[in-house]
């Protein structure tokens, strides 16, 4: 008799307790990861069993008996998985089982079972687990809805417990919204205080509920306080009254992005800070521009450089001579207004005037655009052509390899 009444779904708490998987074959290795996790006694009865499985057992992650299934092997078991390619012996489990009072999941035949598995998914502390009957792929597609959407914060699930205050330092990436992490995007979606860079992915601003207090950080009042101290005092101070605020800067926090500065200041309050690393626009951008900043045979290595003080100023920590002598790709941040003066000294320094070198403007978003030059003719380029901030600049063999293929 075919049995239409659903399934009543229910949580099992496994740890410590004998747990039986007969079969170690495929089903048997995309199973046991969970079962693991769980903590459970775990013991495989198998001839035979994959690699993966192998190094589980060898790991002590469970207890491999290498022989087939026998009656009295669910002795004691809690859960049983009956995965075996031997259709006699999962019947034998399978009424075993039965007749024990322990629940049982056929990968074989799931009418005959007296347990289903959902498709399962994990993020930040959530399980989401989905049952749609004798339909696993739907089952497959609705979890994986309900776990993206949790973790890029497209569907928001409040927490209801008392929330510990405390600073995210997001990093929001080279500029596409599509470019910011998950984690990032769902701890906008949480917050209350978003603290906004003006190089950060902008758009997902417009994504925050009405509620969420957002702050521009270039238009912190400071008087005559630095800006950076203004953003740390502003942070300090909504952490303290309570909020979660998110810090949303561009690229990475921790890539010329002042978050270092920003974390120990929020520490030295004794407020809790959470670093989320960003893609850094000096990869990105020349990627997003067709720019690979290594390539086999041409650059084995690339250094990032801020350009944002000349290599003359007295402040400035870079070894220009030492990178003129480099022969891989140079990646200049904040660089565009001192070019001139930074390809010349590279030029002084030996690197040759013909180097190729590209400056890409807003990279990876709608407003892209790249302009090609030598070290030679950069400066003169750069400034026919209009290029502002923000800008990426590429110096290197590595600018004409796409065009070379």
């Amino acid at each position: 008799m075919q049995d239409d009444a659903p399934a009543y779904p229910v949580g099992l708490r496994l740890q410590g307790r004998r747990v039986v998987v007969i079969g170690g074959g495929q089903v048997a290795q995309r199973r046991l990861p969970a079962l693991v996790s769980a903590g459970a006694d775990i013991v495989l009865v198998s001839p035979g069993v994959t690699p993966s499985v192998e190094a589980m057992a060898t790991a002590g992650e469970l207890r491999w008996e290498a022989r087939p299934y026998r009656d009295g092997d669910l002795e004691g078991a809690w859960y049983a998985l009956v995965a075996s390619t031997d259709a006699a012996a999962n019947a034998a489990a399978s009424a075993e089982a039965e007749a024990r009072r322990v629940w049982c999941v056929r990968s074989d035949d799931a009418e005959a079972a007296t347990a289903w598995t959902p498709a399962t998914g994990r993020t930040e502390g959530v399980t989401v687990a989905v049952l749609t009957g004798r339909d696993p792929r739907r089952s497959a597609a609705v979890r994986d809805a309900v776990v993206a959407g949790l973790r890029d914060g497209s569907l928001v699930a409040p927490q209801h417990r008392a929330r510990t205050a405390g600073v995210a330092l997001v990093g929001g990436g080279p500029g596409d919204p599509d470019l910011i992490t998950v984690r990032g995007r769902r701890l906008l979606a949480e917050a209350d205080v978003v603290i906004a860079d003006r190089l950060g992915p902008r758009d997902l601003l417009d994504e925050l509920p009405p509620h969420v207090e957002v702050i521009d950080a270039a238009k912190i009042p400071y008087g005559r306080a630095m800006a950076q101290e203004a953003i740390n005092t502003a942070l300090i101070e909504h952490a303290k009254a309570g909020k979660a605020v998110v810090r949303l800067k561009g690229g990475d926090p921790y890539v010329f992005g002042r978050g270092m500065e920003e974390a120990e200041a929020l520490a030295a309050e004794g407020i809790p800070v959470t670093v989320v690393p960003g893609i850094s626009s000096s990869i990105s951008v020349p990627g997003a521009a067709g720019i690979p900043v290594t390539h086999r045979g041409v650059a084995h290595e690339f250094t990032v450089v801020s350009g944002h003080v000349a290599p003359d100023d007295p402040r400035s920590l870079v070894d220009w001579a030492a990178l003129a002598r480099l022969r891989g790709t140079l990646v200049l941040l904040m660089a565009v207004e001192r070019i001139g003066a930074i390809a010349d000294t590279l030029v002084a320094g030996g690197r040759s005037a013909d180097t190729p070198v590209a400056v890409v403007q807003e990279g990876t978003t709608a407003a892209q655009r790249r302009v090609d030059a030598t070290l030679g003719t950069v400066a003169r380029t750069v400034a026919e052509a209009g290029v502002r901030p923000p800008a990426v600049v590429v110096i290197g063999d590595v600018v004409t390899v796409a065009r070379r293929g």
